[in-house]
C-alpha cells in the first residue's frame, strides 16, 4: 500500500497578462467577481466595484450585452482611476460581437462564451456532414477574427468561457450534453486564437452541477495536454446559490479542481451582493497558497499520472457490500460525534434531525435526521429513536448489557486481538496509507477512514484506489477532523475534502469531526451530499449570481420562492435572471423561474417553456400551480 500520497503541485500554466494584475504560472491565484448594478450606472457601477476590490477582488467583471454598455466601460474606467483604483475590468459578453469588439479596446479582458458568440441556441438536433460542419467553423472563424485582431493590437486578455447551460445545437448534436462537448466547445476557440498566433488566453468551464463542472476541467486540461496547451483555468461553479448551499457547493466544485492542483484564478458565483463572494474564494484559495509554499507549479505530460484504478473523467460509485444500511445501493450516510452532549437531555439530538416531543415522549425525524452517532465512551441516561445507530468505542459497547442498535469501533490492531466482534456490525478505524490485510476483515466490517496528511484528500484517495485494486468491496466511511478553525472555513474545508471524494465515486458515508455546533455539523454534512447529488435531502435551486442583465431581484426572489418551496425534497428549481444561461440550466432543474422582460417571467418544465411572459405578482402562484399539476406538491408540515 502506497504510504505517502504524492505531494501537492499546481498545474503549470501560461503567463496571461491582464492589467497589471498577471495570471497563471507562478503567480497566487487571483480573485475575482461581478457586478450586479446596471452597466449604463457608472457611478453605482463604480461604487459597487470599489466594495468589490476592498473585500478582496483582483479582476471585476462588468456585463455588456450591447455596444452602448460596452462603450460605457471606458467612463466606468475613468473614474474608477481617477479615484485612484487600478483594478483590471473585464467584460462579460453573450451574442453581441460588435460589443466584444468595442470592450477590448477599453478594458483588460474579454470574456466570450463559445456557446453563443456565433451559435444560436434553440434546442435542435442537427445533422451535419464533416463539409457542413468545417463550414460552420469556417463561418465562427470569420465571426470571431475582428476580435482577435483588436485583443492583439491592444494587450486585452480574452476568456473563453464555456457553460454547461449554453452550449449551441451545434456542440449538443455532436457531442450531447456532456463535458466532452465544454471541452470541445472551447477547444475550436482555442485553436482559431492560436491559428492567429494570439494566446493571452484564460478558459473556463462552468456546470451547476458539480460532477459536470469536474469532469470538464479536468478533460480540458488532459485535452490542452495532448495537444502542447496550458493555458491557465478560470474556475467556478455556475448558479451555485446563495447562503450555506451557496458556498459549500462551490466549495466542492473548485475545492475538488484546486486539490488536483488546478486553477489560476477562482469565481464563487452567490445570490448574494458580490463583495461577499471575494472572501469565499480567498478563504479556498489561501489554503492551497499555503500548501504550495516554497513549491513552484510543475508542468506535466498527462494530468493524472499511474494506475488510477478509477476513472477521474466519468463518474461511477465505487462498488460495495450492503452492510445494514451502509453501501450497496444505499445513500451516503451521516454521523455525528455526539460524545461531548448533555446526554441527559433529548433535546440536543434535535440539532441531528430528531425533535423530541415531551408529551408525546417520542421523535420525529426531519429529511436532514443523521443515521448514526458516535458516543465514545459516554453513556446516555435516555432512549434514543429506535433507527439512530449508536457507535461506541469497542471495550464500552462489549460491556453495555443491552447491545440493541449499539456497535463497535475499533482500531484495526483492537480489532485483530478482539475475542469478542458484533456479529452484524463492526466498525474499524484506519489511517490511510496505514498497513492493512483486507484478509483479516470479516464481510460484517465498515471501514472508517482517516487521515492526518496535510495531503489529506490524495492520501484517502489512494487507499481508496488500493481498494479497488484488490476487489475490497468493504463501505467506507470518510472522516476528516478539523482543529481550532472558523464555521466558515469548516463548511468549506470539509465540503472540498469529503466533496472531492465523493465526486470520484468514493465514500458510503461521512463524518466531520469538529468542535463545532451540532446543528453546524449535521447541515454541511447534508450539504455536501446533496452538492455532490450523491443524497438529495431537501430542495436545490439553482440560481445566478445576478448582474447587469438580470430583469428582477434575484436575492429576494429566490428568498421569496424558497420561503414556499423549500420543503419540497428532491426538486429542483432554477431562478435565472435572464435568458443567458437560464433555458440550458433550466435543462438541469425539473422547473425554471427566467426573467425574460421587465415585470415579466417565463417558466419551464426542464427546458420546456410552458408559460410566456407571467407578470412577476403571479409568477411564483403560477410556478407552484405548475408543481402541483405534476403531482409533486406536497403541503409544508
Amino acid at each position: 500500500m502506497e504510504k505517502v500520497p504524492a505531494p501537492y503541485s499546481r498545474f503549470l500554466t501560461r503567463e496571461v497578462h491582464i492589467g497589471d494584475v498577471p495570471m497563471g504560472a507562478h503567480h497566487p491565484i487571483r480573485i475575482q467577481s461581478m457586478t450586479t448594478t446596471d452597466s449604463m450606472d457608472t457611478m453605482a457601477t463604480v461604487e459597487q466595484t470599489i466594495r468589490m476590490v476592498n473585500s478582496g477582488c483582483e479582476y471585476v467583471r462588468i456585463t455588456a450585452p450591447s455596444v452602448k454598455e460596452a462603450e460605457n466601460l471606458a467612463n466606468i474606467k475613468k473614474e474608477l482611476r481617477m479615484r485612484g483604483y487600478t483594478v483590471p475590468l473585464v467584460a462579460d459578453i453573450h451574442f453581441t460581437p460588435n460589443a466584444a469588439e468595442a470592450a477590448a479596446r477599453i478594458v483588460e479582458k474579454v470574456r466570450v462564451n463559445p456557446g453563443n458568440y456565433a451559435d444560436k441556441k434553440r434546442f435542435e438536433n442537427i445533422v451535419y456532414t464533416q463539409d457542413a460542419y468545417r463550414a460552420e467553423l469556417e463561418r465562427i472563424y470569420t465571426k470571431f477574427k475582428p476580435l482577435v485582431k483588436i485583443c492583439k493590437e491592444y494587450g486585452t486578455a480574452m476568456r473563453i468561457g464555456t457553460n454547461h447551460g449554453s452550449l449551441s445545437d451545434r456542440i449538443m448534436s455532436q457531442y450531447g450534453d456532456t463535458p466532452r462537448g465544454m471541452v470541445e466547445s472551447a477547444m475550436e476557440f482555442i485553436r482559431m486564437c492560436e491559428d492567429l498566433n494570439y494566446y493571452n488566453l484564460v478558459i473556463s468551464m462552468k456546470a451547476s452541477n458539480t460532477q459536470v463542472m469536474i469532469q470538464a476541467y479536468r478533460l480540458l486540461v488532459e485535452t490542452m495536454i495532448e495537444e502542447g496547451m496550458n493555458y491557465p483555468l478560470h474556475l467556478g461553479v455556475t448558479e451555485a446559490g446563495d447562503g450555506e448551499d451557496g458556498r459549500i457547493k462551490s466549495a466542492v466544485g473548485i475545492g475538488t479542481l484546486l486539490e488536483d492542483g488546478l486553477g489560476d484564478t477562482i469565481r464563487v458565483s452567490l445570490t448574494e451582493d458580490p463583495e461577499f463572494e471575494a472572501p469565499v474564494a480567498r478563504a479556498l484559495a489561501m489554503r492551497y497558497e499555503r500548501r504550495a509554499a516554497g513549491q513552484l507549479p510543475q508542468s506535466r505530460e498527462r494530468l493524472y499520472m499511474g494506475d488510477l484504478a478509477y476513472n477521474p473523467f466519468e463518474y461511477s460509485r465505487r462498488a460495495t457490500l450492503p452492510i445494514q444500511h451502509i453501501g450497496g445501493s444505499h445513500h451516503p450516510l451521516v454521523l455525528l460525534d455526539v460524545s461531548a452532549q448533555n446526554l441527559k437531555d433529548p433535546f440536543f439530538l434535535n440539532a441531528a434531525g430528531y425533535k423530541y416531543s415531551v408529551g408525546l415522549d417520542k421523535y420525529n425525524m426531519t429529511d436532514q435526521a443523521c443515521d448514526m452517532v458516535y458516543l465514545g465512551d459516554a453513556l446516555p441516561s435516555f432512549s434514543f429513536p429506535g433507527n439512530l445507530v449508536q457507535i461506541y468505542n469497542y471495550a464500552t459497547w462489549a460491556s453495555l448489557k443491552n447491545k440493541y442498535n449499539c456497535h463497535p469501533l475499533f482500531s484495526y490492531q483492537d480489532y485483530l486481538s478482539a475475542t469478542h466482534k458484533d456479529p452484524v456490525l463492526n466498525l474499524v478505524s484506519i489511517e490511510a496509507g496505514e498497513e492493512i490485510d483486507f484478509n483479516n476483515l470479516e464481510s460484517n466490517v465498515v471501514l472508517v477512514l482517516t487521515t492526518s496528511a496535510e495531503n489529506g484528500v490524495q492520501a484517502q484517495r489512494s487507499f481508496f484506489a488500493d481498494l479497488l485494486r484488490s476487489g475490497v468491496r468493504l463501505p467506507v466511511i470518510i472522516k476528516r477532523t478539523y482543529g481550532d478553525i472558523s464555521s466558515d472555513d469548516l463548511m468549506l474545508y470539509a465540503a472540498t475534502d469529503m466533496g472531492a471524494l465523493l465526486n470520484d465515486g468514493f465514500g458510503d458515508g461521512v463524518w466531520i469531526d469538529a468542535a463545532a455546533d451540532l446543528s453546524l455539523l449535521n447541515a454541511v454534512s447534508f450539504g455536501i451530499l446533496q452538492a455532490t447529488r450523491t443524497r438529495i435531502s431537501k430542495t436545490e435551486y439553482i440560481s445566478c449570481p445576478s448582474c447587469g442583465r438580470t430583469l428582477f431581484d434575484l436575492q429576494e426572489t429566490t428568498q421569496l420562492i424558497r420561503s414556499r418551496t423549500d420543503h419540497l425534497k428532491g426538486i429542483k428549481i432554477g431562478i435565472m435572471g435572464c435568458i443567458v444561461n437560464g433555458p440550458g440550466e433550466m435543462a438541469d432543474a425539473d422547473y425554471g423561474y427566467v426573467g425574460t422582460g421587465p415585470d415579466k417571467i417565463t417558466l419551464y418544465r426542464g427546458k420546456e417553456v410552458v408559460k410566456k411572459n407571467v407578470n412577476t405578482a403571479n409568477a411564483l402562484d403560477d410556478l407552484i400551480g405548475l408543481i402541483k399539476e405534476d403531482g409533486n406538491w406536497i403541503d409544508a408540515v
